[in-house]
């Protein structure tokens, strides 16, 4: 059900919190062992909730917008009284104190807070695999990756264990699990969700969220956005309702269709097949569509690479010798690649992305929107880092061309489901809009997604 049906059913007191809850226990129960979405579950905490939101229900008093609505959260936003392990051995198994943001705003509004859910070492890579926590899978094909770094929270909430689940995206973490798992994902304009602690990649992160539907994902942000002083960059405005004109469609819209951002060296031909449907589903919409790439000076993957993997180093460096024992050796190699990184590299490349800023805000003086394949290429084998065909060399960055540079951009930018392969995985079509304009990217993805409805999945699919 999608949240809005959840809580129209609760209004009629024909289901309840309670039910709701052991409903998604039992999936977790059925499907965790297999997909490998939670690192954590608290059912105590998840009971004792679903039992005070019944109560409310039951009194016609529910505490807010999203009272009794099972969620996940990623391992690396805090949660009081659970551990945030990161994916890593090297963390304490203590349970935080505090509620990140996005956290405290959906408990306050009455979510029940179902689990952490897991991810790769400190975020490292786009494939969900750590030393603490193991392989997760993809639940339409269990032999495949969903992505990463929020794995868990794509194989969670395609699977049903929970309605929303909050994600973190510094260079496709979100977005990435979104197209290889199925499900709706968005990373919005950064600082429009608060974050804290503030994370060492600075302003290439992003909270957000990744749904069953464009509508879930609407009102998790309108509730998650709302301000927190203790993000030092977050907007300090009011919160718009983001479901506001949600469903006010796409005609007159200019958007734009980049087959390859200009750098992309290659793409799958069911991935450009379905995208180029995508793209034609706008023009059926009453969008004026135009095949137009971005001005952009060469592949802007080189800056990130330059902001990216410092942070990595900066992690390990406190714990010391218990890294070479602990922690992923793929890591340990990487961050030492961030360790050479000079204070004039570091410049030089927050210089070249004040220039991809420049590009795309003249960019978006033409167009509303801008449309891309999510991902080049269906899902791969999982529990590898690099797909096995050997043809995307050696970076994970190599088959992720689409996302990053609206991390360096800052821009929101989501994935929807716009069809499947001919192996039955998910292809995912990215969507990105100006600074700020969330509520459009939201928009426009509701109209796709009425006019080409996602595909739902019971069970994992194992082989």
């Amino acid at each position: 059900m999608s949240v809005a049906d959840l809580l129209s059913r609760y209004r009629r007191k024909d289901l309840s919190p309670v039910e709701m809850v052991d409903a998604v226990l039992d999936q977790v129960d059925r499907h965790n062992g297999v997909v490998n979405a939670y690192c954590c579950v608290d059912r105590e905490d998840a009971r004792r909730s679903a039992r005070e939101a019944e109560a409310r229900w039951m009194a016609g008093a529910p505490r807010g917008l999203v009272d009794g609505v099972p969620v996940g959260i990623k391992d690396n936003l805090l949660v009081a009284g659970m551990p945030a392990r990161f994916g890593s051995r090297l963390t304490s198994d203590a349970p935080s104190t505090h509620d990140a943001p996005a956290v405290a705003r959906l408990r306050e509004q009455g979510a029940i807070l179902i689990g952490k859910t897991t991810m790769p070492e400190f975020g490292w890579k786009a494939v969900t695999e750590s030393p603490l926590t193991g392989v997760t899978r993809n639940p339409w094909d269990t032999r495949k990756t969903p992505g990463g770094s929020s794995g868990g929270a794509v194989a969670a909430v395609v699977l049903g264990m929970g309605n929303i689940h909050l994600g973190t995206d510094g260079g496709g973490s979100i977005r990435i699990p979104a197209a290889f798992g199925g499900s709706y994902g968005i990373k919005p304009t950064r600082a429009r969700v608060p974050a804290w602690p503030a994370s060492p990649l600075g302003t290439l992160a992003h909270a957000g969220c990744l749904t069953r539907s464009v509508a879930d994902a609407a009102l998790a942000l309108t509730i998650m956005a709302a301000p927190d002083m203790r993000d030092v960059y977050a907007w300090t405005s009011s919160t718009p309702d983001f479901r506001t004109g949600l469903d006010d469609g796409v005609a007159g819209m200019r958007v734009a269709y980049s087959p390859r951002l200009g750098y992309a060296e290659r793409v799958d031909g069911e991935v450009e097949t379905a995208v180029m449907a995508a793209v034609r589903v706008f023009e059926e919409l009453g969008a004026r569509v135009d095949d137009s790439d971005p001005d952009l000076d060469g592949d802007p993957i080189a800056a990130w690479n330059t902001l990216w993997w410092p942070a990595f180093a900066m992690l390990l460096q406190p714990y010391g010798e218990r890294v070479r024992d602990l922690a992923d050796p793929g890591l340990v190699a990487a961050a030492a690649q961030g360790r050479e990184t000079s204070a004039i590299d570091h410049i030089r490349a927050q210089l070249k992305r004040a220039e991809l800023h420049a590009a795309f805000a003249r960019f978006f003086q033409r167009y509303d929107l801008l449309l891309t394949p999510t991902m080049p290429l269906p899902a791969f084998e999982a529990g590898r880092l690099m797909p096995p065909s050997g043809d995307w060399g050696e970076a994970w960055t190599n088959w992720s061309p689409f996302t990053c540079p609206f991390n360096l951009t800052q821009q929101p930018a989501a994935s929807i489901p716009c069809g499947m392969t001919r192996d039955g995985l998910p292809i995912g079509l990215q969507i990105v809009g100006a600074i700020g304009a969330d509520a459009l990217v939201l928009r426009a993805s509701r109209a796709f997604e009425a006019a080409r409805p996602f595909c739902a999945l019971k069970d994992p699919c194992t082989h």
